[in-house]
């Protein structure tokens, strides 16, 4: 029951931040489980495989309410979905596999390396140029497989990368964001089946898993990441746009260092 809470607490804290500063929820999902799950008597070995499986679970259900909030607004470029879909299915299922071979001090140095990147970058307000048009079938396969698998293998929806890559290419930002978040339907599904199929059996791992995802955090963070998301992009209404984007990057970098001292 106590680890229940602590799970509804994480989802309150994930959804709230999420909403406020417009961002999915694995950059901040992922850190915040491996500091629960050391204090809930996780097997030490396996706590950021555990963290990173079940947050792409918990993405499944956002990014279905997201992408229906987008293709609304016409925001969605189902053809470029289409074209990138399957080298994102393949690259969220090898990160997953990948992410297996390393060790969690290594898996938790990989995250916070990239959530320090990201932070800085947003520190700096460095944008790519828009300098040319969307690559070929083969190009795109390949950029397709390799964002599959660096989102898959962290535990985030791909929008981090997704995005600055549609916007390179021309594409607008508005549909850059929501073709983003279509596709981490696919880097979610993928990537929680490799975690799955990846931790099968283990037996180190808590009762009520399925592999690397904890069903009793899904559930929590779930319910509570959709209740208080809400609350949190209302506030993000109210603050000015410069000031929001330094306290994210801030936080950002917080977890960052945190995840690397882990």
């Amino acid at each position: 029951m106590e680890s229940l809470v602590w799970f509804l607490a994480s989802g309150v804290f994930a959804g709230f931040i999420a909403g406020l500063f417009g961002v999915g929820g694995g950059l901040i999902i992922v850190p915040v489980l491996v500091l629960v799950f050391s204090q809930t008597g996780v097997d030490s070995t396996v706590i950021v495989h555990l963290a990173i499986g079940t947050s792409l679970a918990t993405i499944i259900a956002t990014s279905l309410s997201s992408v229906w909030a987008h293709h609304r607004h016409a925001a969605v470029r189902w053809p470029v979905f289409l074209h990138m879909t399957p080298g994102i299915l393949l690259g969220a299922w090898l990160g997953a596999q990948l992410a297996a071979v390393f060790s969690t001090t290594s898996l938790s140095s990989i995250f916070g390396v990239f959530e320090l990147m990201v932070a800085v970058k947003m520190l700096l307000g460095f944008n790519p140029q828009r300098s040319r048009e969307l690559p070929g079938w083969l190009g795109l396969s390949f950029i397709s497989t390799l964002i599959g698998a660096m989102s898959s293998l962290i535990g985030i929806g791909g929008g981090t990368l997704s995005v600055p890559f549609l916007s390179y290419c021309q594409v607008k930002m508005q549909q850059a964001v929501g073709t983003a978040a279509a596709l981490g339907l696919p880097i979610a599904v993928a990537g929680m089946l490799g975690f799955v199929y990846s931790g099968w059996g283990l037996a180190v791992l808590p009762e009520l898993s399925l592999g690397y995802v904890y069903l009793p955090a899904w559930l929590g963070i779930s319910i509570a990441n959709v209740l208080f998301a809400p609350a949190g992009a209302r506030l993000a209404h109210v603050l000015p746009a410069q000031q929001l984007r330094r306290m994210f990057a801030i936080f950002l970098a917080i977890l960052g260092i945190i995840m690397l001292l882990k």
